[in-house]
């Protein structure tokens, strides 16, 4: 089949592109400055932090840039390279999976062997945190370790939990709204999608000012504030998504057939408020109940 620009074929080859290697060097200079910042080595980090970061936003709005020309401009993405976008999203979705799989692992390696021998080690070296009374993670057996006040898991997680859920409600609704070719209804699903995404990183940001324990010197603060965190790191990203989706739903780029990009920011949302689901049975619900038990057993 020809294509707008006289292809017999449906593939799309594309066309060398500057982005990988300005994106490369921006990402290098961005972490490097990022380093040096933190490590307090020069006076200057701050800026070349800052200059990295900017290259890499650059070069995010350049590259995504093409590939928007690409798909509604050059007639590039036909039937067949679609799927295999889809194909490649799926990867990716199970890829972020794996990756939170590490940080439930992790969690429930300490919680389920609290009195293994690499985490009684870990206690005596590192002790348990914060607040922890002299001698209290000595105890064998317990998670959380003594002196960890975990969250209510019915206050302000299943706020969170509710706002979420509702998210994910609206951006269906925004793709319905689509598929019928409802141009208002697409634009009012999406803008009620990112304020609730916009509310759910507020609430948790108030929700971390108020914890009881800290991410440094324990297995539990560890363990928690890398698996909520990432997960909060993935709402920003998809409230990104979602927002620049938005603004191509104003500049009229979705139709009910081709709609791509839109598609698969209501897969990453879908993908973000399922992982909630499980941190929140798991780390505050589950966690909560195993609280109440040690501190009835002891």
């Amino acid at each position: 089949m020809a294509t707008a620009q006289g292809k017999h074929h449906d593939y799309h080859l594309v066309d060398p592109s500057p982005w990988p290697a300005v994106g490369s060097v921006s990402a290098f200079v961005m972490a490097f400055g990022a380093i040096a910042w933190m490590h307090h080595m020069f006076a200057a980090a701050p800026i070349i932090f800052g200059v990295g970061t900017v290259g890499v936003i650059y070069t995010m709005a350049s590259w995504w840039g093409d590939v928007i020309k690409e798909a509604q401009y050059k007639g590039d993405h036909t039937r067949v390279v679609q799927l295999h976008h889809r194909y490649g999203m799926i990867l990716f979705i199970a890829s972020e999976v794996m990756f939170f799989v590490a940080w439930f692992w992790a969690y429930f390696n300490a919680a389920l062997f609290p009195a293994d021998a690499v985490h009684a080690t870990r206690d005596a070296v590192f002790g348990c945190g914060l607040g922890t009374q002299a001698g209290a993670c000595n105890v064998p057996g317990t998670w959380p370790p003594h002196g960890i006040e975990t969250f209510d898991p019915w206050h302000l997680p299943l706020l969170n939990t509710l706002i979420l859920l509702t998210s994910g409600t609206t951006v269906t609704w925004a793709h319905h709204a689509l598929l019928e070719n409802d141009r208002q209804g697409l634009k009012y699903g999406l803008i009620l999608t990112i304020l609730l995404g916009a509310t759910f990183t507020c609430v948790q940001a108030y929700e971390y000012s108020h914890a009881a324990f800290s991410f440094a010197g324990n297995v539990y603060g560890a363990t928690f504030f890398m698996a909520t965190g990432f997960h909060g790191f993935h709402v920003l990203v998809g409230t990104v998504f979602l927002i620049v989706c938005l603004a191509r739903a104003y500049a009229g780029h979705f139709t009910p057939k081709q709609h791509l990009g839109f598609e698969f920011a209501a897969w990453y949302w879908h993908f973000v408020d399922v992982v909630w689901l499980f941190l929140f049975l798991c780390i505050y619900v589950w966690g909560r109940g195993a609280e109440t038990m040690a501190h009835g057993a002891h």
